[in-house]
């Protein structure tokens, strides 16, 4: 019987699959005689030079294969399911939790919480290791499953128990030298609390992390946030101007012992602190490669560099004639950066304005800041009674991932026909935002 987790969506072009005459809507049984129970089997059994692969049709005929290729060559197909398997639910309950602070009424997606280590390796997915069990842990060293992506948050083995309200939260920093010591390549994350996992904690944290003897790749450390919808759960501060400024001198002086010791700055603040505390995010070079940009870390610093770059290598902006109007839409965060940086941009093409507004969260409360949060609504309330020239530009992050749609389920297209303007969706890319600005690409949503 088919099982639905192992149904082929995809067929890539010029694959060995196309190849063999392989159809979306067929099901991949076994390799080499072994069931394949979920992705990180397939990837596995996938690395031999020759296979013998079961296929069930969609008419229910049985395929058996025999395929000669490349060790690292794959069939080219993309599964229904991607892990081939139910994704784990999170069985902590972090007092930060973000999950725990939606509002109700929202789509049923955004409620799951995964804690799932196959989706860490697939999706870049964070996960604390408490549901892993120790010959799950055998198989992502067996398999050589990396990287991993970690929410380590403390080495304090009682206070991580406490942050995640789970018992056996508290061996982090023994699971994490299993890891690296077995050549598992793994990230961290520290989402940040004042008075809880913050000061001389983080101290300790970062002197574990230091002292073990092959230290994980790289760790980042995110504010906690938090919204309007937070009854009944644990009383968290958030970080001001003078709290983000101790976290940032503390941190420079840890990179400095890292970089010492290890060669490498390692710990990394996201964007936020630097917004908070009124100050510049660190030179290009510090960033050491923006390995953490979707953490926030260094977004800025990197997008203003590529822009710039844009600006300089552009021979045609002192010619360009058309005038154009564009409304940029972001959050609080970002309002100050964006609107500076729009002044550069006017300054180097004379018809080309830009008006950036800043806009409040209503949906989620007004702490909450990042434009990745604001929703269709928010953006429509404030932009309603502006003059919004040719065209409204907002950032991908404000999207669910496979479609323009916000998180209070209006869709673009929506927002479009009621504000009655064109808009455009970018990447926070500078080539790719300033051939948007400049109108050279990009579809329009009408």
């Amino acid at each position: 019987m088919k099982n639905l987790s192992n149904v082929i969506s995809k067929i890539m072009n010029e694959s060995i699959a196309e190849e063999l005459g392989l159809n979306v809507g067929d099901a991949l049984v076994s390799i080499n005689g072994k069931k394949v129970v979920d992705i990180i089997d397939y990837l596995f059994l996938m690395s031999d030079e020759f296979l013998e692969v079961e296929i069930e049709k969609k008419n229910g005929e049985i395929w058996m294969l025999e395929i000669d290729k490349e060790y690292d060559e794959e069939l080219g197909i993309e599964f229904e399911n991607p892990i081939l398997d139910h994704a784990k639910r999170c069985s902590n309950n972090c007092m930060f939790c973000f999950v725990d602070q939606l509002p109700p009424n929202m789509r049923e997606t955004l409620y799951f919480k995964d804690d799932d280590s196959r989706l860490s390796f697939l999706q870049g997915n964070f996960v604390t290791l408490t549901n892993v069990k120790d010959e799950e842990l055998d198989r992502i060293i067996d398999y050589n499953i990396s990287p991993i992506n970690v929410s380590i948050h403390t080495t304090n083995s009682e206070l991580r128990k406490k942050m995640l309200s789970n018992k056996f939260a508290g061996n982090v920093i023994e699971r994490l030298n299993k890891l690296t010591e077995n050549r598992v390549e793994v990230n961290g994350q520290i989402v940040l609390c004042p008075d809880i996992n913050d000061k001389d904690e983080l101290d300790r944290t970062l002197n574990d992390l230091l002292n073990m003897k092959r230290p994980i790749n790289s760790l980042a450390i995110v504010p906690v946030g938090k919204t309007k919808f937070r009854e009944g759960l644990y009383l968290l501060n958030t970080f001001n101007k003078e709290s983000a400024l101790f976290v940032i001198e503390q941190i420079e002086k840890w990179q400095k012992k890292f970089m010492d010791k290890i060669g490498t700055r390692f710990v990394f603040l996201s964007d936020e602190f630097y917004v908070l505390a009124g100050i510049e995010t660190p030179n290009y070079e510090s960033y050491e490669g923006f390995t953490l940009i979707e953490n926030g870390v260094g977004l800025i610093r990197k997008f203003k560099y590529e822009v710039d770059k844009f600006i300089e290598n552009d021979n045609s902006k002192d010619s360009i004639n058309l005038k154009r109007c564009i409304t940029i839409s972001t959050g609080k965060s970002a309002y100050k950066f964006l609107n500076e940086l729009a002044k550069d941009i006017m300054k180097h093409y004379n018809n080309i304005k830009i008006n950036v507004f800043e806009v409040k969260n209503s949906f989620f409360g007004e702490s909450i800041t990042v434009a990745g949060l604001l929703t269709g609504q928010d953006i429509y309330n404030r932009l309603k009674n502006e003059e919004l020239g040719d065209m409204i530009l907002l950032p991908k992050a404000m999207m669910k991932s496979d479609e323009n749609i916000f998180l209070d389920d209006m869709t673009v297209d929506e927002l479009s026909k009621k504000l009655n303007i064109s808009i455009k969706i970018t990447n926070v890319i500078g080539k790719e935002f300033m051939d948007n600005i400049l109108g050279n690409k990009a579809e329009v949503v009408q």
